[in-house]
């Protein structure tokens, strides 16, 4: 998913989101992991928490939400849906401020953008056939990440999740005093005991060259385990 989360965690993890170029681990700019290792000890002896379940996308699934951009003021409808793998993000339509959609599709991932404020519509812009891509690649990804805790949710209604944080840091990967600069960075809020249901994504970066906070959020309201609808759009290449 690319120029949102999947361009979202997947152009996001190139451009995208549930979205998110694609995010792989960094070396720097992130919480460090908790001081105790899974199934180990602490110092008293007495058994640590284990860390748990990283982030997984399911193969099917249905969730609707919001997607938000602060920083110009947009709050618009969000879909994600996925099926036998593939999966598509919508945020916004023809009626709103914003209106793009992110796929992956065939083992191929693409991103479109249809309306960004002061981007020209005039020629329509093209459909963005990124590259190889699938939901196993983004899973694999996704086991990289850091956790960074529980946390709840607060809204209509309080949901606990766990935090994680994946991206992209370019620079050293030594530890210790290094130049190093972030290139990509997601935080995704997962069900505590459900990882493959997701409830909020955060991407930041040189991936959401449109907003000029570089930061854009998504949050979901549903998300159930049923399978979705996923459509390639006739401006779209056809897969790899």
């Amino acid at each position: 998913m690319a120029r949102r989360t999947l361009r979202t965690l997947v152009s996001a993890l190139a451009t995208g989101v549930i979205a998110i170029g694609v995010m792989t681990p960094g070396s720097a700019g992130a919480p460090p992991p908790p001081p105790t290792p899974t199934g180990g000890a602490t110092p008293a002896g007495r058994p640590g928490p284990e860390e748990p379940r990283p982030p997984l996308l399911p193969a099917d699934f249905r969730g609707t939400g919001r997607y938000i951009v602060r920083d110009l003021g947009i709050d618009v409808p969000f879909s994600w849906q996925g099926r036998g793998g593939d999966s598509q993000m919508i945020a916004g339509g023809p009626n709103h401020p914003i209106w793009f959609t992110n796929l992956i599709y065939k083992n191929t991932l693409y991103t479109l953008t249809y309306k960004w404020p002061n981007i020209p519509l005039e020629p329509p812009r093209p459909c963005d056939r990124v590259g190889f891509f699938n939901r196993q690649m983004l899973n694999d990804l996704l086991k990289t990440s850091r956790y960074v805790g529980p946390e709840i949710l607060q809204g209509n209604r309080d949901r606990h999740v766990d935090h994680w944080r994946v991206g992209v840091v370019g620079g050293s990967t030594q530890p210790g005093e290094a130049i190093r600069f972030p290139i990509a960075l997601g935080d995704v809020y997962v069900d505590q005991k459900d990882p493959s249901r997701w409830w909020q994504g955060l991407q930041f970066g040189f991936q959401n060259l449109f907003d000029p906070a570089l930061d854009e959020w998504f949050t979901m309201s549903t998300f159930t385990h049923q399978p979705g609808q996923v459509t390639l759009p006739d401006r779209c290449p056809p897969p790899l």
